[in-house]
C-alpha cells in the first residue's frame, strides 16, 4: 500500500447526485485529505461529474458512458448477437477510458456508502463497474482502498463473486459495521484482518448548537422511498403502504400532543413523492391536514438538510444518513430500520431501544418508541455525545493508519473550522 505522500487521488462512488448521504460522505473524506495533503490533486469517478466540479472544485468524470447493452434475453438470438458485438465494443472503450482517467493516480478510494450490493443488478451502479475500475487501477499500479464501506444485500451468486473479486484487488478494506463484513466474508473472501470503523460522515464537525427556540417543540420526520430490493432479507409486499399509514398516525398523535412536524428528505429526487403520498393521506384523515403545523421546505443540498435538522428538537427518520446526521447534531432520534445498516448504527450508538423495523412498523409501536425517546432525551443526548467522541477518535485512527499522518492539534482546529 502506498505510504509516500500522494500527488493525485481518485474517488469512486455514486456522487454528484441528490442523495445527501453520499454527498456528505464525499465531503467528509475530501475535507480530511485536503488537510492532510494540501498539494494533492483529486478526481471523482461518479454519477454527476458536473455537480461534483461545481460543489467541490475538483476534476470529475462519469463512471460510465456506455449506452449499448451487451445482452437481452427478451430479444431473438440474432438481435442479441448484434447487440453483444456493439456492447462489447463499447465496453472495451470503457476500459480504455478508465486507463486514461487513472493515469498518474496514486490511489483509487471508494469512500464509504453502500456500493457492495447487487440489489439493482450487476451493471450500472452494480458491483461490475466497481470491479472494472479496481482492475484498471491495479494495472495502473494504483492502490485501491475501500474505506468504511457498507455491504448488502448480495442476493445472487454472480453478485457475490463480483464483489469478492473487486475487494480482492484492494490494498486496504474496512467496513462501517459488523454485518457488512460478515456479508463479505460469506462471499469467500478472507476478512479477519479487515477492520471495522464508523461511517465517514462522523468525521464532519457539526455546526454550533442552535439557539433555544420559543414555541412548540418540533419533530423532524425523515421520509424515504422504500425499495424492496434494497431492504431487509424478507420484505413484505405491503410495507410501503403500512409505512405511510403509520407515519400519518404518528403525525396525528404528535399534533394532538402539541408538537409541530417538519418533513425532511435524504434524497431530493427519490423521496419527494413520499411527501405527496403522506400529505394526501393526511388530508384524507385530518380535516385541517395539520393546519400549517406540518411543514415541508425543499432540500437541495447537505447544508440545507443540516439547517433543517438543526431547527428540530427530536427526529424520527428512515434514511440511514438522515439518522446519522441527526446523531451528528446530537438530536435524539428514532430510526425506522429498512436495512441492517440502520439497526447497526443505532446499536453502535447505544440506542437500539429507539430502532423500529420497517417490516413490523405500525403507528402504536412507533409512538411508544418516540414517547420513550422524549422522556429520556437528556440521557440520550449524553449517550450520543459520548459515542460521537468515540466515533471521531476511531476515524482519526483510521486516517493515521492509512496515511501515516496523525491529525495533530493545528490540523484538528482547521478541520473543525472548515467543517463548521
Amino acid at each position: 500500500m502506498t505510504k509516500h505522500t500522494p500527488t493525485t487521488i481518485s474517488f469512486f462512488g455514486n456522487f454528484g447526485t441528490t442523495n445527501f448521504g453520499n454527498e456528505a460522505t464525499l465531503d467528509a473524506m475530501l475535507s480530511r485529505l485536503r488537510l492532510l495533503f494540501p498539494g494533492c490533486e483529486f478526481c471523482c469517478i461518479c454519477t454527476g461529474p458536473e455537480n461534483v466540479v461545481a460543489t467541490h472544485g475538483i476534476a470529475a468524470v462519469p463512471h460510465t458512458i456506455r449506452s449499448a447493452r451487451i445482452w437481452d434475453r427478451q430479444l431473438p438470438l440474432s438481435k442479441r448477437l448484434r447487440m453483444a458485438t456493439l456492447g462489447l465494443s463499447e465496453e472495451l472503450r470503457e476500459y480504455a477510458r478508465a486507463w486514461r482517467t487513472l493515469g498518474g493516480s496514486d490511489l483509487l478510494i471508494v469512500p464509504g456508502t453502500g456500493l457492495l450490493t447487487d440489489a439493482f443488478g450487476l451493471s450500472g451502479w452494480g458491483p461490475y463497474g466497481l470491479l472494472k475500475w479496481a482492475l484498471v487501477a491495479r494495472l495502473r499500479r494504483c492502490d485501491v482502498m475501500f474505506v468504511s464501506v457498507g455491504a448488502g444485500p448480495l442476493r445472487s451468486a454472480s453478485g457475490r463473486r463480483v464483489v469478492r473479486w473487486a475487494l480482492s484487488l484492494a490494498a486496504y478494506r474496512s467496513y462501517r459495521d459488523v454485518p457488512s463484513r460478515a456479508l463479505v466474508e460469506a462471499t469467500g473472501l478472507r476478512v479477519e484482518d479487515d477492520p471495522i470503523y464508523p461511517d465517514l460522515v462522523f468525521g464532519l464537525s457539526p455546526p454550533a448548537k442552535a439557539a433555544v427556540r420559543e414555541g412548540r417543540p418540533v419533530v423532524g420526520l425523515g421520509l424515504m422511498e422504500y425499495s424492496e430490493a434494497y431492504s431487509t432479507a424478507s420484505p413484505l409486499r405491503d410495507t410501503y403502504e403500512r409505512y405511510v399509514k403509520s407515519l400519518v398516525g404518528v403525525v396525528d398523535w404528535l399534533l394532538d400532543h402539541d408538537y409541530d412536524v417538519k418533513l425532511l428528505l435524504g434524497d431530493r429526487d427519490a423521496d419527494t413523492f413520499v411527501v405527496d403520498d403522506l400529505k394526501a393521506t393526511l388530508r384524507e384523515r385530518l380535516a385541517t391536514a395539520g393546519d400549517g403545523r406540518v411543514t415541508y421546505h425543499p432540500i437541495d443540498s447537505v447544508d440545507d438538510l443540516v439547517s433543517q435538522l438543526s431547527a428540530t428538537d427530536l427526529v424520527i427518520a428512515t434514511r440511514f444518513h438522515n439518522v446519522l446526521m441527526s446523531l451528528l447534531l446530537r438530536k435524539p432520534v428514532v430510526a425506522i430500520s429498512f436495512h441492517h445498516k440502520c439497526s447497526s448504527l443505532m446499536g453502535d450508538m447505544g440506542l437500539s431501544d429507539y430502532c423500529q423495523d420497517i417490516n413490523t412498523i405500525d403507528a402504536e409501536a412507533l409512538i411508544a418508541k418516540f414517547e420513550g425517546l422524549a422522556e429520556h432525551s437528556n440521557d440520550v443526548e449524553r449517550t450520543i455525545a459520548q459515542r460521537l467522541e468515540g466515533a471521531r477518535s476511531a476515524l482519526d485512527e483510521q486516517y493515521e493508519a492509512l496515511f501515516d499522518e496523525p491529525l495533530d492539534g493545528s490540523l484538528a482546529a482547521r478541520a473543525a473550522a472548515t467543517s463548521a
